[in-house]
């Protein structure tokens, strides 16, 4: 695989490695271990139970965590594969990049960081670092998965319009790898493509009402042109095909933009503050105007706000009730509270919760 990379994707030969030493394997890169490491966790296993818009518990029809993190991996292989760069890292990263998030989606991580304003916040990015490298813990002889650096690297500075990482000391690195920036465009574009589509199906946005948006616009006058049925997959077709308009508009804008700043090596990547995987500037007057429906007419319609305005008051009950009676706690909780204090420890039990896990230590 290597010899077809570009020279500024990442490699094994360029990698800064492990920080625990470990023997290659016989058949898989290090990357797609670490992608395979990620798979395995029960924090990945838990996003089935996490909100993206709508609950698990209300429609299983719609997005969870896990399922919105598959297909930002999806997303992110296609343009990884066609610029040359590390399919496998790319992978492993979009795959993470979600697995510190609360339950209740963004209403849960807004309430979690209330709760522990005094006590350093809360925020998903620096809550997936935290399960990488400290709760999971398959292997006898260090603590945490022992991802290659650059996988952390993309990670701990993943970052959207909802992703606002907190700065991490450990990484000096101005920027991520050209993989890492793309898991970050592909989770923009997976979460509003597929909140639209989801939207549509639960009938909390209309077709009439995203005819107003232009992305919307041009990709039903292309379905028009093709045999597509009504309802559910017309609905579909139209997210794909937004979806497919976006992707091609970074392959080809990326492409560009990295030949225009001669860019050789992975370090000329890392130093610079800009990234180079991007979209057009059509694209993203697009892509920004569908953020704004969205926000406008779907996470503020009444219908979704219904249910994520409790949020805040479940998890503050829940996280009353672990901080007030700690020994309710498994004992790898209890046993981490003398390093990290009671009320982070507490936030780390309770983030790591499902939606219906969270509802059940209510009672």
């Amino acid at each position: 695989m290597t010899d077809s990379l570009k020279s500024y994707a990442v490699t094994e030969a360029n990698s800064k490695g492990r920080q625990f030493k470990e023997p290659e394997h016989a058949y898989r890169g290090a990357f797609e271990r670490d992608r395979d490491r990620i798979i395995h966790t029960s924090a990945f296993r838990r996003l089935e139970g996490k909100t993206q818009v709508f609950m698990p518990q209300i429609n299983d029809q719609y997005r969870t965590r896990l399922t919105h993190s598959l297909e930002v991996s999806h997303i992110g292989r296609t343009i990884a594969r066609v610029l040359g760069l590390n399919e496998a890292l790319t992978e492993a990263v979009c795959l993470a990049h979600d697995l510190g998030h609360s339950p209740f989606g963004h209403s849960g991580e807004a309430a979690l960081n209330e709760l522990m304003r005094n006590f350093g916040g809360f925020e998903h990015n620096y809550q997936t670092m935290r399960i990488v490298e400290l709760f999971e813990r398959p292997y006898p002889n260090f603590v945490g998965l022992n991802l290659m650096y650059e996988t952390r690297l993309a990670l701990a500075k993943h970052k959207t319009h909802f992703d606002n990482p907190l700065r991490n000391k450990q990484f000096t690195d101005k920027n991520c790898s050209l993989e890492g920036q793309i898991a970050d465009l592909a989770d923009r574009i997976a979460y509003n493509c597929h909140d639209l589509e989801d939207g549509l199906r639960a009938k909390v946005i209309s077709y009439d009402m995203i005819q107003n948006v232009s992305l919307c616009r041009e990709s039903i006058e292309i379905c028009k042109e093709k045999t597509t049925s009504g309802g559910v997959i017309k609905y579909t077709r139209i997210a794909k095909t937004i979806i497919d308009m976006l992707v091609g508009d970074c392959i080809e804008t990326s492409k560009a933009l990295i030949g225009k700043e001669n860019i050789q090596t992975l370090r000329q990547v890392l130093e610079r503050g800009g990234n180079l995987i991007t979209i057009s500037d059509e694209a993203e007057k697009g892509l920004r105007e569908l953020e704004i429906f969205l926000m406008e007419n779907m996470y503020e319609n009444p219908v979704v706000k219904a249910v994520s305005s409790q949020a805040k008051d479940w998890l503050t009950k829940v996280f009353c009730k672990f901080r007030d009676n700690p020994k309710l706690m498994p004992n790898f909780y209890q046993n981490l509270i003398p390093e990290f204090g009671l009320e982070r420890t507490v936030c780390d039990y309770v983030s790591g919760m499902t939606d219906r896990y969270c509802l059940e230590m209510i009672k």
